[in-house]
């Protein structure tokens, strides 16, 4: 799973999707540390106004059912294999309900030989910003209406079954030619999107385990781990 990624600046989401028409989100900071529950960039087609709109929404998917309450299982990723028949997920694909999570890199754990998780940072080598898959759903309570979303994962590319070696998943990230049969096309455009992203063209490395908390942020928490001597 997915469950930390990082954000660039507004200026940044903006230079790199250039495709974006109307920002409906505050002016973005870049962060290092985003965790589920927190309000995240998305984007999406309106096709009540026939624009792509920019706006947040909270990570972790609030199924329209749900009447504003947040389940108690996780959803801030849907699995590729599941999300046509997922109660949680299969409303919003049918609805063709998809965006885009703009992101700059992501974080994902290695159980090493000691049994110690050691957190890995990934990104793109050629690419500032990407997008991950995603799905998104509104969901009307007693406190008003919640709009959500959720990351679409699917089986690890050779890059990440070395790094994410317990579970072998890793997020779907969408090439920059592909975002728009995500976001418009129709189911079958959809899916056809939804590709492994090449192992050569992505890098990593260790990170401090300070990123384990949500509680910490800033740019530090990318920096490559420095080796202790022996």
């Amino acid at each position: 799973m997915c469950g930390r990624y990082v954000t660039k600046d507004q200026r940044a989401i903006e230079r790199e999707l250039p495709y974006i028409d109307v920002v409906r989100w505050p002016d973005l900071e870049a962060r290092f540390n985003v965790s589920p529950s927190q309000g995240v960039p998305v984007v999406r087609w309106s096709r009540t106004d026939g624009l792509y709109e920019g706006t947040m929404m909270r990570w972790g998917l609030v199924p329209f059912f749900a009447r504003g309450v947040p389940p108690k299982y996780s959803t801030i990723n849907a699995r590729i294999e599941s999300i046509d028949t997922s109660a949680a997920y299969r409303g919003p694909w049918k609805r063709a309900q998809r965006c885009v999570l703009p992101a700059s890199g992501f974080y994902e754990w290695h159980l090493n030989e000691a049994g110690v998780r050691q957190p890995f940072y990934l990104q793109l080598a050629d690419q500032e910003v990407f997008g991950f898959a995603g799905l998104w759903d509104r969901s009307e309570g007693p406190n008003g209406v919640i709009q959500s979303c959720t990351l679409i994962t699917m089986p690890a590319n050779p890059l990440l079954r070395q790094i994410h070696n317990v579970q072998q998943r890793m997020p779907a990230i969408l090439r920059q030619s592909d975002h728009t049969a995500w976001l418009r096309g129709d189911a079958a455009q959809a899916r056809a999107a939804l590709i492994e992203y090449p192992a050569e063209a992505m890098v990593a490395w260790p990170v401090s385990s300070r990123v384990n908390s949500p509680r910490h942020e800033g740019p530090g928490l990318i920096d490559p781990l420095v080796a202790q001597p022996p």
